[in-house]
């Protein structure tokens, strides 16, 4: 049981109220057509999810890193695109929250806060060669007086092909390595953005995953997001600020799902019995329980370390921000991925079908184990944080 302040509550209970009664009896059309839910979008921005980060200075509604929690899991709980799509969002914007100046903050907030369309912002790391490795990235921004000319591809971009911004990371010194990548952001209609093919997907359908070409895009110091060479550090404190949110994800769709498969099991009967009453079926029900509330526990966890603030680079390491984020992460994604599936198998042959929420939950969680780092990815994140106080 979570102990929410009384602003978390009422975060928690809106998105609750919002995700059962407006997202919900939409969820099954998303993954049938695959059309980006453009009606959620605006809902969402409506209720302040976009902006729910965002100091109220600017707009915003203050959140923090348990609200972004908050809302994702509920969310989650019915519809994994919808819950992707804001959350995708989110860390767009994680890198101005971060590194970002005044001035940058006040026009990029303002569009997302105060415009009335939607304004998204996409993230922007992935490359067709740089996954994983993400330091081996090929876009590369050259300066030339200036002015700094963007060439490159990213890929597998969420929101890409909807998105009004970019936080773009990009490489302004090769020979350095991670050293010498910085963060830029920059709107879709500057000359030279090209919106590339949109990937085809097991799951999360209705949300897009786009490649995005930048050819000669010329941009200012304007553009640029923290100091020249710092992009690394900046990407990596957004990864630990969203990872636990991928986690809430996770365990609204593992909820979702263990909700679905204990109603069903209840009502289900066989052999003279309702299913729920063989042990088999309740031995799954406690581990998949189990697991989703320790999955909880980590998430949370987690965010409230986060919640400190503490977003420079340096910090993070020092007070184990690293460690646990990616924790919360690994754990809840695995939990997501065996919890759906056992919900499958106690719906049986129909779990199997497209009639049932269950087998797109399987597939929504599959997404989870591999963005925002894969899970192999996080375990060396996390044993190395381990053996750290070893190295001399």
């Amino acid at each position: 049981m979570l102990n929410l302040s009384e602003k978390h509550a009422m975060i928690q209970k809106i998105a609750e109220k919002l995700a059962k009664e407006r997202v919900a009896p939409r969820a099954k059309e998303i993954d049938a057509t695959g059309a980006f839910p453009w009606d959620l979008v605006d809902l969402c921005k409506k209720h302040g999810f976009l902006y729910l980060m965002l100091p109220e200075e600017y707009g915003g509604l203050d959140g923090d890193i348990t609200s972004l929690c908050l809302v994702t899991e509920e969310l989650a709980k019915v519809s994994g695109t919808s819950s992707l799509i804001q959350l995708a969002h989110h860390v767009g914007v994680m890198p101005i929250m971060v590194a970002g100046t005044e001035e940058q903050k006040k026009y990029i907030y303002g569009k997302i806060a105060q415009a009335d369309e939607p304004n998204l912002v996409a993230f922007c790391l992935t490359e067709p060669e740089a996954g994983s490795d993400a330091s081996h990235m090929r876009t590369a921004a050259t300066k030339e007086g200036d002015h700094y000319y963007l060439n490159g591809k990213k890929s597998m971009i969420t929101n890409g092909a909807n998105s009004q911004f970019f936080t773009v990371f990009a490489t302004t010194n090769p020979a350095a390595r991670n050293a010498g990548i910085s963060c830029f952001c920059f709107e879709k209609d500057y000359p030279g953005v090209v919106i590339g093919k949109s990937e085809e997907k097991l799951g999360m359908i209705g949300s897009d995953l786009t490649e995005l070409i930048f050819d000669n895009v010329r941009l200012t110091k304007d553009n640029l997001i923290g100091k020249e060479g710092k992009g690394w550090d900046i990407a990596m404190a957004t990864l630990n600020l969203s990872r636990p949110a991928v986690g809430a994800q996770a365990v609204g769709i593992a909820q979702g799902a263990l909700d679905f498969a204990v109603e069903y099991a209840w009502k289900r009967v066989q052999f003279g019995q309702k299913i729920a009453d063989f042990e088999g079926i309740q031995f799954m029900v406690a581990d998949m329980a189990t697991q989703v509330e320790a999955a909880r526990a980590l998430v949370y966890d987690a965010a409230l370390l986060l919640d400190m603030k503490v977003y420079e680079r340096d910090k993070m390491s020092a007070i184990g921000v690293d460690k646990l984020s990616a924790m919360a992460k690994v754990f809840s994604a695995d939990t997501a991925m065996k919890v759906t599936t056992d919900a499958v198998q106690i719906l049986g042959g129909v779990g199997y079908t497209k009639e049932y929420p269950v087998e797109r939950m399987m597939r929504d969680a599959k997404a989870t184990q591999i963005y925002e780092g894969t899970n192999q990815v996080q375990r060396i994140v996390i044993a190395r944080d381990i053996f750290r106080k070893y190295i001399p």
